[in-house]
């Protein structure tokens, strides 16, 4: 009797086959990959051909030594690793091992590969048979020599001219350099000013709907096309001036079809998008469903389909009994005449296998749900619905546009859109989102006719500004890579992994910023080996690679090509000195070094000594920003910090005593809050201690125990006023200074001005005030404004002067400010405190944010100053 010894990837895999085949077999692990080449020089050779060091790891040497040994007592080897280029390379790997250990000897070796881990694909597979593919295993050879010789030949050239920088990579360095590239995109932006026009109509029946400008005066009009108010302006007026008409209806039958079935790189971006998992965690859970579950009775089964894949087809086999489930779950209407037909995208056939599918349809998720984890449940839910809705029948959908014209005046045309489902189809089982644009294209319409007169009820001109574009979801990142061609959908989640564990990007509300590491990294590969993070050549690249796969180029060939002219470039950086880096990185990243200063100061002169001029510095910790005075200037702040956040960190480990006031004896001091820097006078609460705001423009660290005493002794009594008699006092508000009389704040050009005004230029600016006329009647006028309530949902928090005197106020809550506290000296901190003592009083709590479309304002409304944007989410 023949004994065969089958080797698999992983323990989970192979108690899950051995079930299948009987006494006749073993079935033993190799848990992943045996060898990989050490991570030191000289382990790929350049010089001798590309020859190439493997050893195997402490990990994996009590592994291999369990297969010799079952080896020896085997008549047979099976190696029945995964379909894909890492599996045919593991099984080349222990090959190779037992061959070095004398363990084969004449005995037969046999590869097997199965899309499936079932009782019926698994035999299947073992009844044919084939060779270990060399193409497929030399494409992994080239693959890893590469990766090899860019990172340990790129990385110790960032570590030399860029100390704290981590590592290169083939793959990832490109991967970085898109969020980087977006970020850059980000900063650059500069908003553009456009209007809508929304129409507010009844039909003659009195059934609302909306309706939006199409064409005015002649030209068709686009999302963009009204630039200004004025324009915006004429054409509500002319919408308002005539009466509206239906011109035309128009109803257009339309189908849509479903999707393909999940590749590796789809069934991320939808697990992202649907079940916010990430790339790593959903190729994790895939991987459980493939290798196989307890499904109750004992029996142990892969539920899903190899998940490793570009291929969009589904084996014949499967997908008859697919169409019988969709005429069970759905109707017969649901299934279409044929079945459906994919084409593969993937980059090269040979690596391209079936689509992830369930490996039994009628194994319904509600009826699994028992055997699974959450996290098991959800993504089987999805892959068993995006399977069943590939083969079923379109959905019949009719598209109506309505025309509405003005009869009188300047032509103008609306324009009205809706849509109905006729029939779902595919859509019962399955449905992607869509972008916001698309959403009012979905709205059902009411009956319109044409020439219909249509009741106007309100025409709407609002303001918009563009948006920058979005920073990179896992799913946008990973599309994003795959347009491009860059690495393959098996290594995406990998590769993210790596860009976090580097710290070289943040995942922040699922979405990644480049760190100030990733983005000094980036701009030193651009300066200095452009060529390898190109797009174009990155994915050309891959192309090749795919040809070796395929039997069509030599792997050191390809090798050759590369070493030649990348050893070249790496070589011409040898001389190059870290002060040029540096010099070069200052105007490549000046945006993020060097920002514009509140003051209108030259963003590189340094806000300590005043002389020195700013610079990138590299130190044991990676790249930061120093004075060039240094070692006499020390000045220092993170790179992408701002001053104020140098000052709140340099404060970060305990307030800076400044003096000690000679009136009250008590200490001065220098302190930073959730707030920023402040300046405090004396121990205790915020009440029982007098503090001021650090004006803007001031370095914090430049506060003196002169200017701290300064601020402590604002609001300042100027004099009285000649005609009231009453006081007037200066004080420095959160963006400007002030004078006060009687109620009536006057802003003042300059900080300075709050210490030095005296009474004639105060009594001018309040007359100036005063000519300006009161606000409007009854209404609170609101005196400060403290910004966002620091929670981010209750909204802005202001101090408004009302019938009874000064209040704060956030949402629905008022709470009535001391007797001696000056309104323009209330600070956010202690804003937050009064409105949380009334708000524990009253029961009340500040009333949510309001999610207004961004950047949305009212016609009356102006375009405000230029800010840096931020980023929108997709």
């Amino acid at each position: 009797m023949t004994h065969n010894l089958v080797i698999v990837e992983s323990p989970a895999k192979a108690k899950t086959i051995n079930k299948y085949l009987g006494k006749d077999f073993t079935v033993l692990a190799s848990y992943g990959h045996v060898r990989d080449l050490p991570p030191k020089d000289g382990s790929v050779l350049p010089d001798e051909d590309f020859a190439m060091s493997w050893t195997t790891d402490a990990r994996s040497k009590p592994r291999m030594t369990d297969i010799t040994k079952a080896m020896k007592n085997a008549d047979k080897l099976i190696l029945a690793t995964d379909p894909d280029r890492e599996g045919e390379a593991i099984s080349w790997h222990v090959l190779q091992v037992l061959n070095d250990k004398k363990a084969i000897k004449d005995k037969p070796v046999e590869r097997v590969v199965f899309n499936a881990i079932t009782k019926q694909s698994v035999l299947e597979a073992m009844e044919n048979p084939r060779d270990i593919d060399v193409p497929l295993v030399d494409a992994y050879l080239a693959r890893r020599a590469l990766d090899y010789l860019v990172g340990f030949t790129l990385s110790p050239v960032l570590w030399r001219k860029l100390p704290g920088a981590r590592s290169a990579g083939r793959v990832q360095s490109v991967a970085l350099r898109l969020v980087c590239d977006r970020e850059v995109g980000i900063e650059r932006f500069v908003p553009i000013e456009y209007w809508s026009i929304l129409a507010s109509l009844k039909n003659s029946a009195g059934v609302a709907f909306e309706a939006r400008i199409a064409e005015f005066d002649g030209p068709k009009l686009q999302r963009h096309d009204i630039p200004n108010e004025a324009l915006a302006m004429e054409i509500k007026a002319a919408l308002e001036a005539g009466s509206l008409k239906v011109q035309s209806v128009e109803a257009k039958p339309t189908k849509r079809n479903p999707y393909a079935p999940f590749t590796t790189s789809t069934m991320q971006m939808d697990a992202s998008r649907r079940l916010g998992f990430t790339a790593k965690q959903t190729m994790q859970v895939a991987q459980k469903l493939y290798e196989g579950l307890d499904v109750g009775g004992g029996e142990t089964v892969g539920l899903i389909t190899y998940m490793r894949t570009d291929g969009v087809q589904i084996a014949p086999e499967a997908v008859q009994p697919i169409r019988e489930q969709i005429a069970t779950t759905f109707s017969a209407k649901h299934v279409p005449a044929a079945p459906r037909v994919y084409n593969s995208k993937a980059k090269n056939a040979q690596e391209a296998h079936e689509a992830i599918r369930p490996t039994e349809i009628s194994r319904h998720p509600k009826e699994m749900k028992q055997y699974l984890s959450d996290e098991q449940f959800k993504l089987y839910d999805l892959i068993w619905k995006r399977t069943i809705a590939s083969q079923m029948a379109s959905a019949d959908i009719e598209r109506t546009a309505v025309d509405i014209v003005t009869t009188s005046g300047k032509p103008a045309r609306l324009r009205a859109n809706g849509s109905v489902i006729i029939f779902d189809g595919f859509l019962a089982a399955y449905e992607e989102a869509k972008p916001e644009s698309e959403e009012d294209d979905d709205k059902r319409l009411p009956t319109l006719k044409e020439g219909e007169d249509v009741v106007r009820e309100k025409i709407e001109a609002n303001q918009h500004f563009t948006d920058p574009p979005a920073r990179y979801s896992e799913a946008s990142l990973i599309r994003k890579m795959e347009d491009l061609g860059i690495g393959r959908p098996s290594t995406y989640a990998s590769v993210l992994s790596t860009l976090q564990d580097r710290q070289y990007v943040i995942l922040e509300k699922r979405r990644f910023t480049p760190d100030s590491k990733g983005r000094v990294v980036t701009s030193f590969l651009q300066s200095f080996f452009n060529r390898y993070v190109e797009y174009d050549f990155t994915a050309n690249l891959e192309q090749q690679l795919d040809q070796i796969s395929a039997g069509d180029l030599q792997w050191k060939d390809v090798l050759r090509d590369f070493w030649t002219q990348f050893s070249a470039s790496v070589a011409e950086t040898k001389d190059l000195r870290v002060s040029e880096v540096l010099d070069k990185l200052n105007i490549e990243l000046a945006p993020l070094a060097f920002p514009p200063r509140e003051d209108g100061g030259a963003p590189r002169e340094c806000p300590t000594c005043k002389e020195g001029e700013l610079s990138l510095k590299v130190g044991k910790f990676g790249a930061f920003v120093g004075c060039s005075n240094y070692p006499e200037c020390k000045y220092t702040r993170q790179l992408g910090q701002s001053d104020a956040e140098a000052a709140a960190q340099a404060l970060a480990d305990g307030p800076k005593v400044l003096g000690i006031d000679p009136d009250s004896s008590e200490e001065v001091s220098l302190r930073t809050g959730r707030f920023g820097p402040y300046i405090q006078r004396g121990e205790g609460t915020p009440k029982e201690v007098k503090r001021a705001g650090i004006p803007k423009g001031w370095d914090p660290l430049e506060v003196d125990f002169e200017k701290a005493l300064r601020l402590l002794s604002l609001p300042r009594e100027v004099g009285a006023h000649p005609e009231t008699g009453k006081m007037i006092t200066s004080g420095i508000g959160r963006y400007d200074p002030f004078v006060l009389h009687d109620g009536m704040y006057a802003n003042m050009e300059s900080v300075d001005d709050a210490f030095t005004i005296g009474i004639n230029h105060a009594v001018t600016l309040l007359a100036e005030k005063a000519a300006k006329g009161p606000g409007r009647r009854g209404a609170a006028a609101a005196l400060k404004d403290l910004g966002d309530h620091p929670d981010g949902e209750s909204g802005k928090i202001v101090v408004n002067d009302g019938r009874y005197g000064p209040y704060v106020k956030c949402g629905k809550i008022n709470a009535t400010l001391p007797k001696d506290k000056d309104p323009q000296t209330v600070t956010l901190e202690e804003a937050v405190a009064l409105i949380a003592e009334k708000a524990a009083k009253t029961g009340k709590k500040p009333a949510a944010k309001k999610k207004a479309p961004a950047k949305k304002k009212t016609a009356a409304k102006k375009k405000p100053a230029a800010k840096k944007p931020a980023a929108k989410k997709e």
